[in-house]
C-alpha cells in the first residue's frame, strides 16, 4: 500500500506539469504585481489581482480571491497505527479593496476547512472570520489599521500559508507564534529596491486571539517589529513569499526582530491554545532573516516565549494542570529553484521547552525535505514533502515518527 501511495505521488508531481500550459519567460512581472493592494499587516502572495470590480467613478473597489489546499498524507508513528489521511487543509475566501477613497482600505478573509475553523464547543465562537480589518494609508509610508488580523510576528508566520515552500510552517511557528488578534496597527514602511531600507511595525491588541469574547478584561498585548534591508528591498514584494521565484540578480537580505508582551494572557499560547486556569504574562522574542539570490533562498528564525511560573492548576482538582508553552526554537531552511520551476527544499527545526515544563514536553528535532513544481507560481503548485521527527522525553520513552505528504495548492 505504501509503495502504491509513493508511486501515485511521484506520477502526479512529474506528469501533471508536463501537460500544463507553460508560462513564457517574457511575461511582465511588474504587471503581475503592480495592481495588487499592499496591506502591510496582511501581506500575501498573489499572482495577479484576483477578480476585481471597480465603480465607474472609482469610489469603490472589490477584489475577490480564493485559495484551496488539498492534501493526502501517510503517517508512521511509534505509538499508533500507520494511517493515510486525505483532507482539505485550507479553504479560504478573501475580499479586499477600498471605499470612497483609495486611502481607506479593507480586507476580509474567511476560512471554511475543518482545520481552520476548529471544533465548536460550548462557550466558543465559530472561527470562520480570520481577518476583518480597515486601514487608513495617508501616504505610501504610513498605515493605520483597526480590526482583526495578523500581528507583526516572524516572517514565516506573517506570510500567507499559500506562499510556503513546504506544506506547513515549522513546528516552532506552531508552538511560539503570535497569531491574529483584534487591535490597532501603526506601520511605517520605507522600502526601496536600490538602497538601505527599513520597516517599523507596531500593534496594541487584546492579546486573546481571533473571535475571542469570553472573560473580557483590561489587559492588553504590545507588539513591535523592526525589519532591515541592508542591500535594498526584495523585488516584487519578494519577502512576502518563500523561494526565489523572482530570481534576484543581486543579493537581497532581510534581518528582522519582533518583541511581544502579552499581559494577563488567558490562553497557553497567548492568542492560541487552551484556556489557562490562571492568567499569565507572556514575553516573546522572535528574530528572523531571509537571503535570496538567483534561485537560491535561505531563511532562519529564532523564537522564544517566557512566563513566570508557566504551570497553572485547577483549584478544584490539583492533578489537572495547564501550562504555558515556554521555551525556544530555531529553524533553518534552504532551497534552490531550477529553471524548469522545480524546487528542492530542506528544513531543520529544533525545539526546547523551558526547564519548568521539561517533564511535560519533549525536546524535538525535525528534518524535512520537499520537492515542489510551480505551474503558476504559488497560485498553482504541486508539493511533496517527507518529514522525520525525533522526540526526546525526560519521563517516558523517546519517540520517532515521520510522514509523507502530497499537496496541491490552487488560488487567485
Amino acid at each position: 500500500m505504501v509503495i502504491r501511495f509513493l508511486s501515485a505521488i511521484f506520477l502526479l508531481i512529474f506528469l501533471i506539469p508536463a501537460v500544463s500550459v507553460a508560462q513564457t519567460e517574457e511575461q511582465d512581472r511588474s504587471a503581475q504585481f503592480g495592481d495588487d493592494l499592499r496591506f502591510p499587516a496582511l501581506p500575501f502572495y498573489s499572482y495577479g489581482s484576483g477578480l476585481g470590480l471597480t465603480t465607474p467613478d472609482s469610489t469603490f473597489r472589490l477584489n475577490i480571491r480564493f485559495r484551496m489546499q488539498n492534501r493526502v498524507s501517510y503517517t508512521n508513528m511509534d505509538d499508533s497505527d500507520n494511517a493515510i489521511e486525505g483532507v482539505v487543509r485550507r479553504l479560504r475566501l478573501r475580499f479586499d479593496g477600498f471605499v470612497g477613497d483609495p486611502r481607506f482600505l479593507y480586507a476580509i478573509q474567511l476560512s471554511f476547512a475543518p482545520g481552520d475553523v476548529g471544533e465548536l464547543s460550548e462557550g466558543d465562537n465559530i472561527n470562520i472570520i480570520r481577518d476583518a480589518v480597515m486601514f487608513y494609508q495617508p501616504n505610501i509610508n504610513w498605515s493605520i489599521g483597526f480590526g482583526q488580523t495578523k500581528l507583526p510576528g516572524n516572517r514565516q508566520r506573517v506570510n500567507s500559508s499559500g506562499a510556503l515552500q513546504l506544506t506547513d510552517r515549522s513546528i516552532n511557528n506552531a508552538r511560539f507564534t503570535i497569531d491574529r488578534d483584534f487591535g490597532v496597527w501603526i506601520y511605517n514602511l520605507n522600502e526601496d529596491e536600490n538602497s538601505f531600507s527599513y520597516n517599523i511595525k507596531t500593534a496594541v491588541s487584546t492579546g486573546n486571539g481571533r473571535n475571542w469574547t469570553r472573560n473580557p478584561d483590561t489587559n492588553l498585548a504590545y507588539t513591535g517589529r523592526l525589519e532591515l534591508f541592508p542591500l535594498g528591498a526584495f523585488q516584487n514584494n519578494g519577502m512576502l513569499f518563500e523561494g526565489d521565484l523572482v530570481r534576484e540578480q543581486s543579493l537581497k537580505l532581510l534581518v528582522a526582530g519582533t518583541y511581544h508582551l502579552n499581559q494577563g494572557a488567558q490562553r497557553d499560547r497567548g492568542q492560541l491554545g487552551n484556556e489557562l486556569f490562571e492568567a499569565r504574562d507572556l514575553t516573546s522574542i522572535q528574530m528572523d532573516a531571509m537571503l535570496k539570490l538567483n534561485g537560491w533562498s535561505f531563511q532562519t528564525a529564532y523564537l522564544t516565549r517566557s512566563a513566570e511560573n508557566p504551570v497553572t492548576v485547577n483549584p478544584d482538582d490539583v492533578s489537572d494542570q495547564r501550562f504555558v508553552f515556554a521555551g525556544r526554537g530555531a529553524d533553518f531552511q534552504l532551497s534552490y529553484l531550477f529553471p524548469s520551476n522545480y524546487e528542492l527544499i530542506g528544513r531543520y527545526s529544533t525545539q526546547s521547552p523551558s526547564n519548568s515544563i521539561r517533564e511535560l514536553v519533549p525536546n524535538i528535532n525535525q528534518y524535512s525535505f520537499g520537492l515542489t513544481k510551480y505551474i503558476w507560481e504559488h497560485a498553482l503548485k504541486l508539493q511533496t514533502e517527507i518529514t522525520h521527527t525525533d522526540e526526546e522525553w525526560r519521563v517516558r520513552e523517546n519517540r520517532k515518527h515521520w510522514y509523507l505528504r502530497f499537496q496541491i495548492e490552487i488560488g487567485i
